[in-house]
């Protein structure tokens, strides 16, 4: 769209302006601003659905509290594009996730509308807490709003603030439930249940409808309506709403794309003392038809025609990692009937749909809850089943401690499949899976796999069942090698035992996982600049291949590590210290992630960035020796 054709959105650079705005042209200007944010994203692609279910709250908000003095924290990151268009970023909205380009997140350090940073979900109703209590603490009168969405709801550390903000009884906090039954994919669980009855509730909406056009207007009603309102809502609902159990003031549910009633009720609110819940019906898509009929896969489309809603992919290739993972787990829940899939909220993100369609009692998503989708996990495997646990590699931080106590101390044989391992890409810093090996490396009796291709990836899960003890297996996004993998025979792998892939005489070159491929590229060009290159692919990162290693300490005295995470406490520093422990004379050079955050950018170019890319490997293999 020209930009001339956005009247309103051009005038707006900041709360400020959207503020001389009349209701009547703030519905306008949420017009223009949901097509400018389907126009960027057609060519410039991001998390599209959940934003345009956002675009008339985040005016609402902007438009009624003073930000940035009033704090709002979004809960997840992914709805908030409106939101940094309208806190002067209309143009350099154009480079979103690109390297150098801002965050499609919020980020603290980009604008001083971002009160806190929001990659993670569940984070926001504990953060905006604190934030509350500190104004209160320093006699600041502040409004402090998280907006958290119903999936970001199910995760445990939002019940933990809602419990915690609740016994603070005039610590003036407003958290905004975004619900839109939707997290990336269809909500599960009983609070969604609970959330519809809610939402549902012919009598309590129409009396909720009369009452606040009622006090929107009258003072002494809306204080009267605070003394009795808990009393008049658990007769109308017939039951103790669960937020006001929790000595939250529940209001709602309104209608989140009415962006006169949300002005109304947020007026009203800001006038309530003390901890009080919102209950905001919106829609995923809202505003482009193609998104609204099929969510999740608007969740982030890609490239796309805005005018036909033609999804715009890139030419057939080798198949994506993920679907490797689907796939194999299906076909692996086939032959035993002691395999079952658990996931936290991202079934079609890590490909276990594939399970979830045909057998769906057998697949279980848990909501966002990655501490519990593990301890789930223990329990079945506990009972005899083996649940292979997929969660992305930066989720998995969460539940670092259930890994822990939970699995590995018990020796319990749960399957974890990390999916995203390594530099994820334009998701930026929140999203890079980089910590993993580093992280469970201090794990007693944890075995971490890492294929280098497809059909290793599919070998790596058939292994994982065999093995009957803790088994983490990392590989990250996008697509494969082209090798062939559908329908091949499985090959149980030795656990802790790598190869050699390529002999050499100069200088060995060590890699996990699939970094692995470019690093063979580079030692072929190596080769054919003078230097003989052996290459050694350990697939475990633990247990180390101690054999592998004796083989490389006794020939050579040059020995270049490559591995897609943390160096600090890493791979390849498990491996120096392999040598430096036998006596061996071996210099080595570690090449991945340094001791810094890595922002957003495409994976080549973030790996070109920390130096392990397929140049950066042949020139330390080339200089290696000085």
């Amino acid at each position: 769209m020209a930009s001339e054709e956005y009247k309103l959105l051009d005038t707006i650079s900041s709360p400020r302006e959207l503020k001389k705005l009349s209701e009547e042209e703030l519905s306008a200007y949420c017009d223009e601003l949901r097509r400018y944010i389907i126009d960027e994203c057609s060519v410039n692609p991001g998390h599209l659905a959940s934003s345009l279910g956002a675009v008339e709250l985040a005016a609402a908000l902007h438009y009624v509290f003073e930000t940035p003095d009033d704090k709002i924290v979004w809960d997840v990151g992914h709805q908030t594009y409106a939101h940094k268009i309208i806190t002067g970023r209309r143009e350099a909205f154009r480079t979103k996730r690109r390297l150098n380009g801002i965050s499609g997140f919020p980020r603290m350090s980009e604008s001083e509308y971002d009160s806190f940073g929001g990659g993670h979900a569940s984070v926001s109703i504990s953060a905006a807490f604190g934030m509350a209590k500190a104004a209160e603490l320093r006699g600041e009168k502040r409004q402090v709003v998280a907006v958290i969405g119903d999936g970001s709801m199910t995760g445990g550390l939002a019940f933990e603030g809602l419990n915690n903000a609740g016994a603070s009884k005039r610590t003036n906090l407003l958290v905004i439930l975004n619900d839109n039954n939707m997290a990336i994919d269809q909500a599960t669980g009983a609070l969604k249940n609970y959330l519809l009855k809610i939402s549902t509730s012919v009598h309590y909406n129409r009396f909720k409808q009369r009452l606040w056009g009622l006090m929107s207007r009258t003072p002494r009603l809306l204080r009267l309506c605070q003394k009795a309102g808990n009393a008049v809502k658990q007769g109308l609902l017939n039951k103790s709403n669960l937020f006001e159990s929790l000595n939250f003031r529940y209001f709602g549910p309104v209608d989140g794309h009415n962006i006169k009633e949300l002005v109304r009720t947020l007026r009203a609110l800001r006038d309530i003392e003390g901890p009080k819940l919102l209950h905001v019906m919106t829609v995923k898509g809202k505003g482009y038809l193609p998104a609204e009929h099929d969510q999740p896969a608007w969740h982030a489309p890609g490239r796309f025609n805005p005018d036909t809603g033609e999804r715009i992919s890139a030419p057939g290739g080798a198949a994506r990692y993920q679907d490797v993972f689907g796939e194999t787990l299906l076909e692996l829940a086939r032959r035993d009937p002691r395999v079952v899939g658990v996931t936290p909220a991202m079934p079609s993100g890590c490909s276990m749909n594939i399970l979830m369609r045909e057998m769906p009692g057998r697949c279980f998503d848990v909501g966002i809850a990655e501490g519990h989708a593990v301890t789930f996990s223990a329990g079945l495997a506990a009972a005899g089943m083996v649940p292979f646990c997929n969660i992305y590699s930066t989720f998995m931080q969460r539940a670092y401690d259930n890994v822990i106590h939970d699995v590995a101390i018990q020796d319990l044989p749960v399957v974890m499949c990390l999916d995203r391992g390594g530099l994820v890409g334009e998701d930026g810093v929140t999203h890079h899976g980089v910590f993993d090996m580093a992280a469970f490396g201090a794990v007693p009796g944890l075995t971490i796999a890492a294929p280098m291709n497809e059909p290793e990836l599919r070998n790596m899960m058939y292994t994982a069942l065999e093995s009957g003890h803790p088994f983490l297996i990392r590989y990250p996004r996008g697509h494969g090698e082209g090798l062939p993998w559908r329908g091949e025979p499985f090959e149980a792998l030795p656990v802790g035992r790598g190869r050699r892939l390529r002999e050499g005489e100069d200088v060995a070159l060590v890699t996990v996982g699939t970094v692995g491929n470019a690093a063979a590229r580079a030692a072929e060009r190596a080769a054919a600049g003078g230097v003989s290159v052996a290459h050694y692919d350990l697939r475990f990162a633990k247990p180390l291949d101690e054999v592998l290693l004796d083989e490389v300490g006794r020939r050579f005295r040059r020995v270049v590590t490559v591995e897609d995470g943390s160096l600090r406490g890493g791979v390849g520093e498990a491996v120096a210290a392999f040598f430096n422990d036998r006596g061996y004379d071996a210099k080595v050079q570690r090449l991945g992630i340094g001791d810094e955050w890595v922002e957003h950018g495409t994976p080549e170019q973030l790996y070109a960035l920390c130096g392990y890319d397929e140049e950066g490997i042949l020139h330390a293999l080339l200089n290696s020796g000085e």
